[in-house]
């Protein structure tokens, strides 16, 4: 719980390069223009011309408009390969970053306050692209540190719809192809600071299904003469609870969440249809396909008890985030470097959230990693997608720290 978190006063900086640390201030300015011009999925517009102009600044190499909005940043390294490297080739390192915002109304009263109405910043995503940032302007600084390349990717819509495979099919990780991938989220569920990293799966898959039951309205006092869409569909959500309960095994977490369901006008009225919508979330890969089937069996048997039809429609969104060994160790290895803080590393963090991160991971080996940015005593941990979302910055200058170590470590 946020309130059991350690004091954040605790958490030592002196790992964090001066470098990096007299970066902070412009990171900290990023950050906060971005947060004022927040900007939904596939329209990051603002936020794409902030980045590449920075780009351009520094004259960093990249390309524009790949999957509508998204930025592609290639730095190469100056530094001699090992002599008799095992490599054939210099590795190429991606590091990712998503711009998107939520459509949400800002309740903080901030000088950084989202200026366009309904829209906020509301899960980090405008510290993920200052750290991205930071973490560009950095290595172009210091190419003599690392041989290989960097691939900074800066993501548009992963909220939704999802920005991460259109910039894959765009290819993204291609010419030169990239051979491994890191990117992380700003976690208000873990006190600054504090490194949230583990192998195999980190984020849940996340799939959807809009089902409305078909029955017969009539009058309240004759139910007789009707088909009742809520009983149905009342039966219909409390069995789709039976599928993780009964049908899958108990080593493997998963959840259904019916979060809409609407039906009916009146009091005195049996409804004739009755709508609901629902997520499915789980780790376990060998599941894709099996909600979908069961969820199916479960609505048309209760309909068919009760003489009513239904329409489903069922989709798979995303696809768990499954994190490769040997980089997860890589990240780990670096977090116990730079974070000096009284949890550290978390190594076993995990949650039912989805992140199409997970499309890289599934074409090139990496690891995605959560890096805690919550502070209560700033008032500053509130959780994600909340409408006064806020973290601490400090945490900004730490991303960079671990991306650059990373890629130091990685490429040498």
């Amino acid at each position: 719980m946020i309130s059991t978190f350690p004091n954040s006063s605790s958490v030592d900086l002196s790992r964090i390069r001066l470098a990096i640390r007299s970066l902070q201030p412009q990171l900290v300015e990023w950050r906060r223009r971005l947060h004022q011009q927040p900007e939904l999925g596939f329209q990051e517009k603002l936020t794409a011309e902030f980045v590449s102009q920075k780009l351009q600044e520094w004259a960093i190499n990249h390309q524009t408009g790949i999957a509508q909005t998204g930025i592609v940043a290639t730095i190469k390294g100056n530094k001699p390969p090992t002599p008799h490297s095992p490599l054939p080739t210099p590795q190429v390192l991606a590091i990712r970053a998503d711009m998107d915002a939520l459509p949400i109304q800002e309740l903080n009263e901030v000088p950084y306050k989202s200026q366009h109405d309904g829209v906020m910043h509301a899960c980090g995503h405008d510290g993920h692209t200052a750290i991205a940032l930071g973490t560009a302007y950095y290595l172009q600084q210091h190419r003599q540190d690392f041989s290989g390349t960097v691939k900074i990717i800066f993501q548009p819509a992963e909220e939704s719809p999802g920005g991460a495979k259109p910039m894959i099919e765009a290819g993204v990780l291609k010419n030169p192809d990239v051979d491994a991938i890191i990117g992380l989220h700003l976690w208000n569920n873990l006190p600054l600071g504090t490194v949230g990293v583990r192998s195999g799966a980190l984020m849940a898959a996340v799939e959807c299904f809009n089902c409305t039951i078909l029955g017969k309205g009539g009058h309240g006092a004759l139910p007789h003469q009707t088909i009742d869409s809520v009983v149905v569909a009342a039966q219909v959500v409390n069995a789709l609870q039976t599928i993780v309960a009964r049908n899958v095994n108990p080593i493997d977490s998963a959840v259904v969440t019916v979060g809409e369901l609407h039906a009916g006008t009146k009091r005195n009225v049996i409804a004739d249809t009755a709508r609901m919508s629902a997520t499915v979330r789980y780790f376990n890969p060998s599941l894709k396909g099996f909600f979908n089937q069961r969820v199916e069996q479960i609505i048309a048997g209760i309909c068919q008890s009760h003489g009513a039809s239904y329409d489903l429609k069922y989709w798979s969104l995303y696809p768990p985030v499954i994190n490769d060994m040997k980089m997860a160790e890589l990240v780990r290895t670096v977090a116990e470097e730079v974070v000096e803080t009284p949890l550290g590393i978390v190594p076993e963090c995990q949650t039912m959230a989805a992140e199409d991160m997970s499309f890289f991971l599934q074409e090139v080996p990496g690891c995605y990693f959560f890096l805690g940015s919550a502070n209560p005593e700033k008032d500053l941990a509130y959780p994600h997608h909340h409408p006064r979302f806020d973290f601490d910055e400090t945490a900004l200058g730490m991303g960079v720290e671990i991306f650059v170590r990373c890629v130091e470590k990685f490429l040498n």
